[in-house]
């Protein structure tokens, strides 16, 4: 199947997105089209042997519904780079067309672009006050900035602070002495615009307290502004004249003069004339049953029973409506991108001499090594080569604590920055990065639509034409039939019940609502593929777990230590002569115990690298599969293993305490001797991660009816996990294609006792991949880790932690609310107007005033999802 998608520039009218999806997908060869209102995007699924253009097509059928839109296809992210890089910053485009180095100047890597206050970027000896980015030996005076004449001390591309011994007053770009009373906007640790590296046209633009203003379309403001004065002028004239119109007299019509007729007119014409223009053209395609055809026949209407002045005035409270909801609708949609804004404009790839050029992410190759300098957004994933320091990685796991980096460790595209400058190895193409493949899922979440959506813009299909002959029937049937009654004021009164029916409010508010939620789960680090999965978790009753990196860490932890009662070492010592003599190991139990000395370790008795295995001198090291691991550390004899290891060793264990049968069950215990010594006993296990219980407790909260648990492990050990957990039932030593069996099964029963009941299933590894692709709901835990479990998945957990899944169904929880009470504000309100204007007692006023009030107010509702804490 090929998947295209269109930009809808322009795209206001709900209505109208509706039209186009039906239009389109009756094209031939599309096997599927959506519109999404929320974000003006087209996306179409055409056979595989589909070979034609369809964009003129396309084009053809929006331009015959809204003739201002722009259609336009959206490209890949390498074609894209050059084209909205170049736009923004046209200075940056070489003659020929193609973007060149940005801003094609060269800088050497100096830690001086590390701004003052960054904690352990600048060696001890630096001068307080000293500038940081002169290299050693370089005059006073000199010019810092200059690639060439590095000396020889500072070993090409290595970053480098100013070694001591510069002379003090030698000019920098960032000084972290600068002197007392000058300038600086930028504030301790937040790195200039200047020193950034990117051209200006990529820095951050600053906020006026009029900015709310540019999403009002001025074309559409300067024309209603025009008609009103032409308006004002017809009402002066129809104060100071009352000349009776013999024609409009006889009908016992308002009496108006011509000239006043005609200046209401014109003022009707400047104002109305793109509606009724779009009203006519509707009847000509036979597709008229829309707002723009319910306006232009209630004021045409109006003029017809003499009633000049409220035509002109509803017409005119109409497009001030549609003025400010086509700018609700567009900070909306600027809103939601802002939030989901985490995908980087530029990187700083290093160079041959060690300085570094600034350019598109798209451009940098997997391999190239990049400098991201604090306050800075990392490009691209990758692996830090130099540097240390704290990433905020909030906007892509919703976790608000920065997390720390250091050699070794992998950093992720879209986090933050927040200290230290860092040399990175790419590991990933930019299309391919953890950014772009959040902003991919996001974007095309917006394409599925929810069945309420769906519901909603299949009933404005119907519910127009009902109103416009309920609307004819209330002018017509009553003087016929009731006696004494005006046919002028049941006219009225249907003309009334005309403007309040528009279905704005309705087919705008829902996709909203469903894109607004979205969004809101993604802040909390929770990805949701379509509005359809959103409203599924609403539906779930029974939600089935994998057991491993689900409701467990996934890996091996020190849990407890035990020591014999008569032992001469602590717990810290037991575990720091263990973790020496497991460095040389890469077994998981192994790394466990390692990274459990290191997590205790004291800083001040570590030695610089922290590497616990030089805690103790490790001079002999003998490993024995099976069993365990014998080794001279700091003069010592230390053994650790199994307890055949220590019966090897003619070790006498005592003095330890008694274990119950759950904790036998599930943990494996590694026993410790120094010198012939029993020192102690390591307990590890994979254990409960931290905010389990509180997650399924929430979940209960949440209206889930049954949890389980299906997992490969052994009986006694799934069922002993379990049961800390009061988890409702447990499937143990099941194998993938076992556990798809047995979720079918649970489906069954769930399904049985509601069918409307939907079953999730939450996993994490490839081998869940079959099970998330059968659930209902799949929902795969701990991010992109496993690519086939997030592909399979309907929502992906990015960071894995048990509070995101109570979350993700809260939050669809109240999108679901937010949903309903804008349908049923809407509804309401319709129905008290329409009844109100049937009894005689609200006026076309009262009723466009209403319908466009209730618009933006379900608008607003939908958009205060996005500031779910």
């Amino acid at each position: 199947m090929i998947k295209k998608e269109y930009s809808l520039k322009g795209l206001g009218c709900a209505n109208c997105a509706a039209k186009i999806e039906e239009t389109v997908s009756r094209l031939k060869g599309v096997e599927n089209a959506s519109v999404s209102f929320a974000t003006a995007t087209l996306t179409v699924e055409l056979k595989d042997d589909y070979e034609d253009d369809i964009r003129p097509a396309i084009e053809n059928i929006v331009h015959s519904i809204e003739s201002h839109i722009e259609v336009s296809e959206k490209v890949k992210y390498q074609d894209e780079a050059s084209r909205s890089l170049s736009m923004a910053c046209p200075s940056v485009s070489s003659p020929s067309g193609t973007l060149s180095v940005l801003p094609s100047v060269t800088r050497p890597v100096l830690l001086s672009d590390t701004p003052s206050g960054t904690p352990s970027d600048t060696p001890s000896g630096t001068p307080s006050g000293t500038p940081s980015d002169t290299p050693s030996g370089t005059p006073s005076g000199t010019p810092s900035d200059t690639p060439s004449g590095t000396p020889s001390g500072t070993p090409s591309g290595t970053p480098s602070d100013t070694p001591s011994g510069t002379p003090s007053g030698t000019p920098s770009d960032t000084p972290s002495g600068t002197p007392s009373g000058t300038p600086s906007d930028t504030p301790s640790g937040t790195p200039s615009d200047n020193s950034s590296g990117a051209p200006s046209c990529l820095r951050p633009k600053q906020k006026s307290r009029f900015s709310s203003l540019r999403y009002i379309d001025k074309t559409s403001a300067v024309r209603i502004f025009i008609g009103i004065l032409v308006y004002l002028a017809g009402i002066l004239i129809h104060i100071s004249h009352k000349t009776e119109i013999p024609v409009l007299s006889a009908l016992e019509i308002v009496h108006q003069s011509p000239a006043e007729s005609f200046i209401f007119v014109i003022a009707y014409v400047i104002i109305g004339g793109g509606v009724v223009y779009r009203a006519f053209r509707g009847i000509v395609r036979r597709d008229f049953f829309d707002e723009n055809f319910l306006m232009t026949t209630a004021t045409f209407g109006a003029f017809a029973i003499g009633e000049f002045p409220e035509a002109v005035a509803v017409m005119l409270f109409y497009q001030i409506g549609v003025l400010f909801q086509e700018a609700a609708v567009s900070r909306s949609r600027k809103s939601i991108y802002e939030m989901m804004d985490i995908r980087p404009d530029y990187a700083h790839r290093m160079t041959a001499d060690g300085g570094y050029e600034t350019v598109p992410p798209q451009e940098v190759g997997i391999g190239d090594s990049i400098l991201i300098k604090p306050g800075e957004k990392v490009p691209l994933d990758g692996t830090v080569l130099t540097g240390v320091s704290f990433m905020d990685t909030s906007a892509l796991t919703g976790e608000s604590v920065p997390k720390t980096v250091r050699e070794g460790g992998a950093v992720l595209s879209g986090s933050i920055n927040k200290s230290g400058t860092l040399t990175v190895r790419v590991e990933k193409s930019f299309e391919q990065s953890t950014a772009s493949k959040i902003l991919d899922l996001v974007e095309n979440a917006a394409a599925k639509k929810a069945p309420t959506e769906k519901f909603i813009t299949r009933f404005s299909r119907y519910y127009t034409p009902l109103v416009v002959l309920a609307a004819v029937l209330i002018a017509a049937l009553p003087p016929l039939i009731l006696p004494d009654a005006a046919f002028n004021d049941w006219i009225y009164r249907g003309l009334v019940f005309l403007v309040i029916s528009c279905p704005c409010a309705l087919v705008i508010s829902v996709p909203l609502s469903y894109f607004g939620g979205i969004g809101a789960a993604s802040k909390k680090g929770v990805l949701v593929k379509g509005g359809h999965y959103l409203e599924g978790l609403t539906q779930v009753k029974t939600i089935i777990f994998d057991k491993t990196g689900t409701l467990s860490k996934g890996v091996f932890d020190v849990v407890r230590i035990d020591l014999p009662k008569n032992g001469i070492y602590d717990e810290t010592t037991v575990l720091r002569y263990s973790a020496a003599a497991e460095s040389f190991s890469n077994h998981p139990i192994a790394l466990s115990i390692v990274r459990a000395a290191k997590e205790r370790d004291d800083t001040k008795e570590r030695n610089d690298t922290g590497d616990v295995s030089k805690t103790f001198e490790v001079t002999a090291h003998t490993e024995y599969p099976g069993l365990g691991i014998v080794a001279v550390c700091g003069e010592k004899v230390v053994a650790v293993g199994n307890l055949k290891l220590m019966r090897q060793e003619n070790i006498i264990l005592s003095d330890l305490p008694v274990l119950g049968p759950l904790l036998s069950d599930t943990e494996t215990h590694i026993y410790v001797a120094v010198d012939g010594m029993f020192a102690g006993r390591i307990a590890i296990s994979d254990v409960v991660k931290p905010d389990s219980r509180e997650a399924l407790a929430r979940l209960k909260q949440l209206g889930i009816k049954k949890t389980v648990m299906v997992t490969g492990d052994t009986d006694k050990v799934g069922r002993s996990f379990a049961a800390g957990l009061n988890l409702d039932d447990v499937y143990t030593e099941r194998l993938p294609h076992e556990k798809v069996e047995t979720l079918e099964r649970i489906e069954a029963e769930t399904k049985a006792a509601d069918s409307n009941a939907k079953v999730a299933f939450v996993g994490d590894g490839i081998n869940d991949a079959p099970a998330l692709t059968r659930a209902d709901i799949g929902i795969a835990v701990g991010g992109i880790g496993s690519d086939a479990a997030v592909e399979a998945a309907d929502v992906v957990l990015m960071t894995g932690d048990s509070a995101q899944l109570a979350d993700a169904f809260e939050i669809a929880q109240i999108t679901k609310s937010v949903v309903y009470q804008n349908i049923f504000f809407a509804l309401g309100v319709k129905l008290i107007f329409m009844t109100l204007g049937l009894l005689g007692i609200a006026s076309m006023w009262e009723a466009v005033i209403g319908d466009v009030g209730v618009t933006l107010i379900v608008v607003l509702n939908s958009m205060r999802l996005l500031r779910l804490k």
